[in-house]
């Protein structure tokens, strides 16, 4: 791991915060666009397998177009590859974990990933460490996902308990990608070829499991389908690297608080996609993790 730079471990700005934010709503409208592919006769694992492999030709087309070295010697072989591994482990445990536990105890488990992040900068990040009002914050703001969601009730099965298991595994795969982004070489490479190792990786992580599963296509996609896979790949497939390049360049704590409003635009997209009724208790989640979020952010 390299030394991060104090500029590297900055609060976010105001751009970057409605950068992030507008990063956030794409991935919530991410999860009713799975959803529908599935409807439309595409398993999950399969439509990882189709995103990623899409991705990988937009972004070497984006990287040859731009003009950056995709083979260069630069020492991030190893690195990138083991952020890869991560991420694709990560898609593996979310895709099959909803399989075995339900999908409002699902996102509380993975969402537990900022905690993760800010208990890892603490050994790895020693200049991104949270005062005791940022872990306020913090804690508020997952508070807002509980009202969201509601407090998981003890697993009633076994299978339960390893579909919650997996989604915590997940979580912890994501936060480590993001400690391996931020504290090593590949915070001096493009964000681009951070996200190409990325994707590379998950292929045949996911190819893998699919086949382990016994996922397949049975028939022809419905157009609606398609589309979401579109969506998937085009839209929120991108939207890493931008991810990736504000990981760099500003404090990944602070940063990480922000995706607790990735399932609070899951729920608002649910409603104007799916039809899926809003609660009085989503108004009071909003303001939680709003709140929770201008006390992660506030000057020290």
């Amino acid at each position: 791991m390299t030394g991060i730079p104090a500029s590297h471990t900055r609060p976010l700005d105001a751009a970057s915060m409605a950068l992030v934010v507008f990063l956030c709503l794409t991935w919530g409208f991410n999860q009713p666009a799975i959803k529908l592919a599935i409807l439309g006769g595409v398993p999950p694992l399969i439509q990882c397998t189709i995103r990623s492999s899409l991705a990988i030709l937009i972004v070497l087309g984006v990287m040859r177009f731009r003009g950056l070295q995709i083979t260069a010697r630069d020492g991030t072989l190893t690195v990138g590859l083991v952020a890869g591994v991560l991420f694709g482990v990560e898609f593996l445990l979310i895709y099959r974990g909803l399989l075995y536990t339900a999908a409002s105890r699902a996102t509380l488990f993975i969402y537990l990933a900022p905690f993760f992040v800010v208990l890892g900068a603490r050994i790895f990040l020693p200049g991104d460490r949270f005062n005791m009002m940022q872990w306020g914050g913090l804690v508020l703001a997952f508070a807002g996902m509980l009202v969201a969601f509601g407090v998981p009730a003890p697993a009633n099965s076994p299978y339960q308990l390893l579909g919650d298991l997996m989604m915590a595994g997940a979580a912890l795969a994501w936060a480590a990608t993001t400690l391996v982004i931020k504290a090593s070489s590949l915070a001096r490479v493009s964000p681009e070829k951070t996200l190409l190792y990325q994707i590379v990786a998950c292929v045949p992580i996911v190819v893998l499991g699919a086949l382990a599963f016994g996922e397949r296509i049975t028939a022809m996609p419905s157009t609606v389908a398609l589309g979401s896979l579109a969506y998937q790949t085009i839209v929120v497939g991108t939207t890493f690297s931008v991810w990736f390049a504000l990981i760099v360049k500003f404090s990944a704590s602070r940063l990480s608080a922000f995706t607790f409003l990735t399932p609070l635009f899951g729920v608002a997209a649910g409603h104007l996609v799916l039809g899926e009724p809003l609660t009085p208790a989503f108004a009071l989640a909003v303001l939680l993790v709003a709140g929770g979020l201008i006390l992660v952010n506030r000057p020290r």
